[in-house]
């Protein structure tokens, strides 16, 4: 039974990537800053008939919750087959050039930024076991330099300067993961799961959970002849999801 670990995933995208992953007979370690949510995601996972869940206490932006994590789930398996960096945040709208409150930003990076590194850092050797390892680090089309340079792009006009960049910088870092691991049987991309309608963005987007937990688990269980080290986002390429940095 292959293994993922989802962050951020006692609810919203996190949570059905989780639940379609079981579906898809993966073992699932469910990541949640606070383990009552988490082990409360579990219980509906399980009443659902889903069994192969467990809650792991995983607060990304803290290094100790993340060396427990990988302790804990240590205990538990020596492989990992995939990871999904979902848990963000967007420290609130709107956010100026000029306005932004610095120290809101290193928050957002803290999590968005430095916590995919974290993560990725303190369980890559469990991964390199695996014989078909995955990494999806959960991006945002607002993060293209090249479309949101676009005056014809459709989000032209809605910029945040403290969300948007941290997933440009993310973008970034999966690119040099990539690279570190091209000669290797690992697939590293970045996925925009699209405007989704969450509690993230008070459920203003026009996209489904459904719909985004696809597109993401899509690339956790890519195969071997699929891409690394790559941007997709279906929303603003339905054709073959590849968008521009």
């Amino acid at each position: 039974m292959k293994k993922v670990l989802i962050t951020g995933a006692n609810k919203s995208i996190g949570f059905e990537a989780a639940r379609q992953l079981l579906q898809k007979g993966y073992h699932v370690y469910l990541g949640s800053r606070n383990l009552k949510n988490g082990n409360e995601a579990v219980d509906k996972l399980k009443a659902e008939g889903l069994t192969n869940v467990e809650a792991i206490q995983l607060d990304v932006s803290d290094s100790n919750s993340v060396n427990n994590a990988r302790i804990e789930i240590g205990k538990k398996t020596d492989v990992l087959d995939a990871l999904i960096n979902n848990a963000g945040i967007n420290g609130g709208m709107p956010q100026t050039a000029l306005k932004s409150n610095v120290d809101v930003m290193a928050d957002v990076y803290n999590v968005n930024v430095f916590g995919v590194v974290r993560v990725t850092q303190a369980f890559i050797d469990l991964l390199k076991k695996s014989d078909a390892p995955r990494i999806v680090n959960v991006t945002s089309g607002q993060a293209s330099l090249t479309l949101h340079s676009d005056p014809s792009y459709k989000y032209y006009n809605f910029k945040g300067a403290i969300y948007h960049p941290s997933k440009s910088a993310l973008n970034m870092y999966t690119i040099n993961l990539a690279y570190e691991l091209k000669d290797t049987p690992f697939k590293v991309n970045a996925v925009d799961p699209g405007f989704t309608a969450t509690d993230f963005n008070n459920h203003r987007g026009t996209g489904t959970v459904e719909d985004a937990g696809k597109r993401v688990v899509k690339y956790a269980i890519v195969g071997s002849d699929g891409p690394t080290g790559k941007f997709f986002s279906e929303e603003n390429n339905p054709e073959t999801g590849a968008i521009p940095w």
